[in-house]
């Protein structure tokens, strides 16, 4: 399974492709739309449309994935990046895929065990997860860990239901990964201190 994650934004876009085959994930790609500030958000929505749908053209995914509305105490940066966020559900739906959404706090957890883990830390999982060989953009890193925790859970809390048999398994799963998430961030941890 091919998965497209999206971190919204009307100025910078991040984007970010995993793929899994049975427990393993590997990088696809990753980048950032970036946007014109000066151009009014319109002409920056219309650019985001036809980013979103190259990317989709271009890769093929078969799930997308994109960062939930979260509180923000500006009203106005809210509303744009809800603007950007329904361009690019519109892009995901035109296509015909999947679409999942992920609070940031969910993302966090998933990646580090922590939902107020910094998005240093976050980014830090995703470059030891996936072995890249340095850290990507901060925009890119939230899409890769999005696309991650789709590929972590989606499946699972997507088909659970009422199923108890299914649902216990994805408590046991989530409780393995989050011992292995915990002892990945600790190791990390431990070679950032040492490299400085």
């Amino acid at each position: 399974m091919l998965a497209i994650g999206f971190d919204p934004g009307t100025r910078n876009l991040g984007w970010g492709l995993v793929r899994r085959e049975g427990t393993r994930v590997w990088h696809q790609g990753h980048g950032v739309l970036r946007l014109d500030a000066g151009q009014s958000l319109a002409e920056r929505l219309v650019h985001i449309e036809r980013g979103v749908a190259q990317l989709i053209e271009e890769h093929r995914p078969d799930v997308g994935s994109v960062e939930s509305l979260f509180f923000n105490k500006d009203p106005q940066a809210a509303a744009k990046l809800g603007h950007a966020r329904g361009v690019i559900l519109l892009c995901l739906a035109r296509a015909g895929l999947p679409v999942f959404e992920y609070p940031p706090a969910r993302v966090k957890r998933t990646m580090t065990g922590n939902g107020q883990a910094e998005k240093r830390q976050v980014a830090l999982m995703v470059k030891g997860m996936l072995a890249l060989g340095e850290l990507p953009a901060a925009d890119a890193a939230d899409a890769l860990a999005i696309a991650l925790t789709h590929l972590r859970l989606g499946p699972l809390t997507g088909s659970a239901g009422s199923n108890s048999e299914l649902l216990a398994v994805l408590t046991a799963a989530r409780s393995r990964g989050r011992q292995r998430r915990v002892a990945l961030n600790k190791q990390l941890v431990e070679r950032a201190r040492g490299a400085r």
